[in-house]
């Protein structure tokens, strides 16, 4: 494991988009062709009212992990996927008032170190709004893990993206995040 200290602040993401998405690429096993369809999405994302983006880097400069999100808006493509497995559950009114961790991803060499824990409490903390929501894949993995330890919960399980070949688990929390482990 890499040692080498990481510093989290707010990154210009469309600057930086390659660079993101070579460490989605390589936590999230992207291929080249996601990767081409990805970067057209983050930089439209970016546009969005109210869009943020934080970043973690190496004192060289390095970006090690990111996170972006915005308010959410039910018009958002996101939304109009969720709000049917989140109606089946009585937990629609989660897509109201909801600031959206759209992507959060660390390089596989800086995970298990707080990396992503810093990340998503450091822009949720920024958000004026009640609580948040965000998409995983539904498996017991070490992002849903930090996700149930931050305060997030299940809304609605087995949601299927188009495209997507694994379902996503749809989790909601009330802000701020909870803190410790």
């Amino acid at each position: 494991m890499d040692d080498t200290k990481v510093v989290i602040g707010p990154v210009n993401l469309a600057a930086r988009v390659d660079e993101a998405l070579a460490v989605q690429a390589r936590a999230f096993g992207l291929e080249a062709d996601e990767i081409a369809v990805r970067r057209h999405i983050v930089l439209r994302h970016l546009l969005n009212p109210g869009a943020r983006a934080y970043g973690a880097t190496t004192p060289d400069g390095t970006l090690v992990g990111f996170v972006y999100g915005m308010p959410n808006d039910r018009g958002h493509w996101w939304s109009t996927i969720v709000e049917p497995y989140l109606r089946a559950t009585g937990s629609e009114g989660w897509l109201d008032d909801s600031f959206v961790i759209t992507e959060l991803h660390v390089h596989p060499d800086f995970q298990g170190r707080g990396v992503g824990r810093g990340l998503i409490t450091t822009i949720t903390d920024g958000s004026d709004l009640p609580r948040s929501i965000l998409s995983a894949i539904d498996t017991d993995s070490p992002a849903r893990g930090l996700y149930g330890s931050l305060g997030y919960i299940d809304l609605a399980r087995q949601v299927h993206f188009p495209s997507a070949p694994r379902p996503y688990a749809v989790m909601g929390a009330p802000l701020p995040l909870r803190r410790g482990n």
